[in-house]
């Protein structure tokens, strides 16, 4: 039986901001946070806050970070059984300071953290033999466990007749790892739908021209792309439709985590049958809303909440 639980496998760090803008960390500086953070983290929270069943597989260490992180997630509704703590490592992190050209300098520790203990757990494999959906964050598959227990889960979830998503998250330079790159092919081979943003789309296709880079992607048997497009909106293409909704204008704080909160509110509402236009527009909602805080996870929202925005924006139209 295919149910409609989503399970992502990803890395959970804490995010310490910089207050203010300049160049790096070779200096005391003000510093606000820890934030919950890391990307697949951030969608699943926010997939979450839809009302939408959904798990997640990682690893934290048994301090502060991971609690924070843990409590949040397990609040906003995700079934956390699967994050393993671990007693000896800790918890990954990362330290942000934008530059004043809106550039970002990062001092991480992620793959020496408890996210390189993430993997093929008993309670892994629990909950993706729950799962009906797999999203995979591209920028997750920085080891070969987790590697694994990804395409563990994309050939349990395809096998009993279940559909994945699939957000790039990448990077051009990241391409250059063999194990990475065999990777990707294989989960796009597999993907239903596609989520990638402006040019991430042009790294999977050989065609350098984005209209028959498009055609090149579908034809190998995707279901719909949606192309991130940031300030220019979102666009979504399948066999039989093409439609673009523009962004909505608000006043940016932070960034980080709006493509997150995006592509979850569109997952949601592609699960649940609603129309293109209509769920562009609410992913589009909640990435404005995720820009109008500071810190990764704070801007994520409710329903009620995307439904207010969306209801203010039409009175104010």
């Amino acid at each position: 039986m295919v149910t409609s639980k989503v399970v992502t496998v990803g890395e959970i760090v804490v995010e310490i901001m910089a207050v203010r803008p300049g160049n790096g960390f070779r200096e005391a500086i003000d510093l606000v946070g820890p934030f919950p953070s890391g990307a697949p983290a951030i969608f699943i929270d926010q997939l979450a806050r839809q009302k939408h069943p959904c798990a997640m597989v990682s690893c934290v260490g048994d301090d502060d970070f991971g609690w924070l992180n843990i409590e949040r997630l397990r609040g906003d509704g995700v079934d956390v059984s699967a994050i393993r703590v671990h007693e000896d490592a800790v918890t990954g992190s990362a330290f942000v300071r934008y530059r004043d050209n809106g550039d970002r300098d990062f001092v991480f520790n992620i793959r020496h953290s408890a996210n390189g203990h993430i993997g093929l757990t008993s309670e892994a494999r629990a909950v993706i033999a729950e799962a009906g959906h797999l999203h995979v964050m591209g920028s997750s598959l920085v080891s070969s466990a987790i590697i694994e227990a990804v395409l563990y889960a994309l050939d349990e979830i395809k096998a009993r007749g279940g559909t994945v998503s699939f957000d790039p998250n990448i990077r051009k330079e990241m391409l250059g790892f063999p194990e990475l790159r065999e990777a990707l092919d294989r989960v796009l081979a597999a993907t239903d739908l596609f989520l990638p943003s402006g040019a991430e789309l042009l790294l999977f296709s050989a065609e350098q021209d984005v209209e028959k880079a498009l055609g090149d992607l579908l034809g190998r048997g995707l279901k719909a792309i949606v192309l991130k497009q940031g300030s220019e909106g979102a666009r979504y293409v399948a066999a039989d439709e093409d439609i673009t909704v523009a962004a909505f204008k608000v006043d940016e704080v932070d960034p980080t985590g709006a493509g997150d909160c995006f592509g979850a509110t569109f997952l949601a509402g592609w699960l649940a049958g609603l129309n293109a236009a209509d769920n562009l527009r609410r992913a589009n909602a909640a990435g404005a809303l995720a820009v109008t805080r500071k810190g990764p996870m704070e801007g994520a929202s409710t329903v009620d909440q995307l439904d207010a925005f969306l209801a203010d924006t039409e009175q104010a139209a």
